[in-house]
């Protein structure tokens, strides 16, 4: 109730609206849009902020929750290319499937050294990834 009205009755809310309709158009109107953009990612994180505090009080929580989710997902990137969306679509396929599939011949406590170790595989063999892109240097 209170985003809906904020988002009907208030000055931002109209600038929220003009900003996501038309980008453009809403800066040659006058609106600030980079100040729109920071405003509503300040208000989106406090919600979720929020949210993740009233859902604390329903289950058990702990400050290393999802960090291996966390690291599964750097290890993706880094196989799939960092700055490469299809890499690391692609890398987050190859470890899923690399770990799942190691699990019919290993025990499953394992999983997270396979990941490991084809991390290891490819920052030894193929630093940039499968799409990343070599970074040239340039010296003055």
């Amino acid at each position: 109730i209170g985003c809906r009205a904020l988002m009907k009755y208030t000055k931002i809310g109209t600038a929220m609206r003009a900003v996501a309709s038309d980008p453009d158009l809403a800066v040659i109107s006058g609106i600030n849009s980079d100040g729109v953009i920071l405003f509503t990612f300040a208000l989106g994180s406090a919600l979720a902020g929020v949210a993740a505090i009233l859902v604390s009080f329903d289950i058990d929580m702990t400050p290393t929750m999802g960090m291996n989710a966390l690291m599964m997902g750097v290890v993706a990137v880094i196989i799939g290319g960092v700055g490469s969306i299809p890499g690391a679509a692609l890398g987050g396929f190859l470890l899923a499937f690399a770990q799942n599939f190691g699990v019919w011949k290993i025990s499953s406590q394992w999983q997270d050294a396979i990941a490991f170790i084809i991390l290891l595989l490819f920052l030894l063999y193929r630093p940039y990834g499968f799409f990343g892109k070599k970074i040239r240097k340039v010296e003055v």
